[in-house]
């Protein structure tokens, strides 16, 4: 994956009516190591990576680049939003295209914070390139993204198989202004 190509980086923070997306920052340290090394939230990524790894590995600011955006509620990280070119995707359908991936710690699920901070990015990303297309590949077992996907108004493109398990490939296409 590659970042979106973006010469203003970061932007404003992004502010919607509970949540804030903003650039990754030192503070937020801690809570991307417990969102990698979490069972729950890598159940459908592959599993957890160890945390002691994760403590050595992670930078002080971890995931500073173009497309990255820390979820923040009242002051503190509840996730993640990502959006990358998807410019090595295994499927042709998506090779090229702004890639939306997004990751919550367990305690935020269940609120509608993932659809809040998603279409905020997503509404972001229309206004600094318009007409971009964006992709979102999750597993079919992962029931709490395939929900996501749809109510953010992705179609479904294809579903194939790739680490053991049935893939779904969405794609979300940006409203077009009418007149």
């Amino acid at each position: 994956m590659d970042d979106l190509g973006l010469a203003d980086w970061p932007p404003e923070p992004i502010r919607t009516e509970r949540l804030v997306l903003r650039a990754p920052e030192a503070r937020d340290r801690a809570a991307f190591v417990e969102l990698l090394a979490s069972p729950e939230v890598n159940a459908y990524l592959g599993g957890p990576r160890p945390r002691d790894e994760l403590e050595r590995e992670t930078p002080e600011v971890p995931e500073r680049w173009p497309g990255s955006f820390v979820v923040d509620l009242d002051g503190a990280m509840i996730g993640h939003v990502l959006l990358r070119r998807a410019a090595g995707h295994r499927r042709p359908a998506a090779a090229g295209k702004a890639d939306l991936g997004y990751l919550f710690l367990p305690r935020a699920w269940g609120s509608g914070y993932a659809a809040e901070a998603c279409a905020a990015a997503l509404g972001w990303l229309t206004g600094v390139l318009p007409g971009e297309p964006v992709v979102l590949t999750t597993q079919t077992a992962n029931a709490g993204s395939m929900r996501l996907a749809a109510r953010l108004g992705f179609t479904e493109v294809e579903r194939f198989e790739a680490w053991d398990a049935e893939q779904w490939l969405g794609m979300w296409s940006p409203p077009t202004p009418s007149g």
